[in-house]
């Protein structure tokens, strides 16, 4: 077989590198199950120390070590192992920034059958077939474990949406789908004047509280338990966030939403949401790109969706208008303003 037109020989590389993918995944949550990265940390550095601090056989200590530093979450010299910059700082379990957590909810059984074992029928579907409506039933207990894991990982974003509200004065923010609270959480530490009302199903909620307290904003933190759908909002609102939300919906139930949030915002409010937003294209930037795919196997009729989507949604429900901001996590703050 001979090289292409385009000069490049053929090479089924790439097919089995994809198709074995799973293993890189499969290896790291056991690395972090095991504590791999925190036993590191904590001085050992040789197969046989790490395994005896892991309670795991030198043999698949090293094995699994060799593993992780041919995908940079280790270096090796010699026999002995440390950990990449990233590992120390995000797996050592008692580092601050640690988000190993998230690997009980991105392997929550659910999750991996939709993903592993049922993607083709979700294709042919169109959708989820996991029962109800997927992921975004009520009280889907995934959206407890979502709530403990995915702090960490949201810090940078919630950081941004920060930088989006004032800093000094006050401030009403209403905190849609507030899982781990973070957002609303970064608003109040910037903002001492800020109160926030964070919604979600009552089990999230408690997270969310707890994770309030902690911060030390617990005093301007409330709540209300339900459905976004459901739930009377209130009024006057000068921020109300939609974080990771709208892709689990289809436009038009994301357009009455908006519409439910445009009413509860004074004049001059704004809603912010967060998404992971492709270009027009769909297939670039890579990961908003890919996202769409965990829609289809979670979701009946979410979507990765385009700024241009998620603008008219916005102009549909009477906002003036919305601008996007990418920012390093990939994905984007749109700000639409009353």
């Amino acid at each position: 077989m001979g090289p292409t037109s385009g000069g490049e020989a053929p090479n089924p590389g790439r097919i089995f590198e994809v198709l074995m993918g799973f293993r890189e995944s499969a290896a790291l949550k056991s690395a972090i199950e095991l504590g791999v990265f925190s036993a590191i940390a904590e001085g050992t550095s040789t197969a046989g120390e790490i395994g005896a601090k892991c309670g795991a056989a030198e043999r698949g200590i090293r094995i699994l070590c060799d593993t992780l530093v041919t995908m940079d979450f280790l270096h090796k010299d010699g026999a002995a192992y440390s950990n990449s910059m990233n590992a120390g700082i995000f797996l050592d379990k008692k580092s601050p920034a640690y988000m190993g957590g998230i690997a009980g909810f991105l392997f929550a059984p659910d999750m991996v059958q939709s993903t592993l074992s049922t993607m083709t029928d979700c294709v042919r579907k169109g959708g989820t077939v996991m029962p109800g409506e997927g992921t975004v039933d009520p009280d889907n207990p995934l959206w407890v474990a979502f709530a403990e894991a995915m702090g960490p990982m949201m810090m940078p974003a919630s950081m941004a949406i920060a930088a989006q509200v004032p800093a000094s004065g006050p401030l009403t923010v209403l905190d849609i789908a507030a899982g781990h609270g973070l957002f609303g959480i970064q608003i109040a530490k910037r903002n001492p004047e800020a109160q926030i009302v964070a919604l979600d199903w009552k089990a999230v909620l408690e997270v969310a509280q707890r994770h309030a307290a902690e911060a030390g904003v617990g005093d301007r933190y409330s709540t209300l338990a339900g459905s976004a759908f459901d739930v009377d909002f209130g009024e006057g609102y000068d921020v109300v966030l939609v974080t990771n939300f709208l892709h689990h919906f289809n436009a038009a139930t994301n357009t009455e939403l908006l519409r439910k949030v445009h009413a509860a915002l004074r004049p001059g409010g704004v809603a912010i949401t967060l998404e992971f937003v492709p270009d027009a294209s769909r297939v670039t930037p890579v990961m908003p790109a890919r996202f769409a795919l965990t829609m289809l196997t979670g979701t009946q009729e979410g979507d990765a969706y385009t700024f241009a989507e998620l603008e008219k949604m916005a102009s549909d429900a009477g906002f003036s208008h919305s601008v996007q901001h990418l920012i390093e996590t990939k994905q984007s703050v749109i700000i639409s303003t009353k």
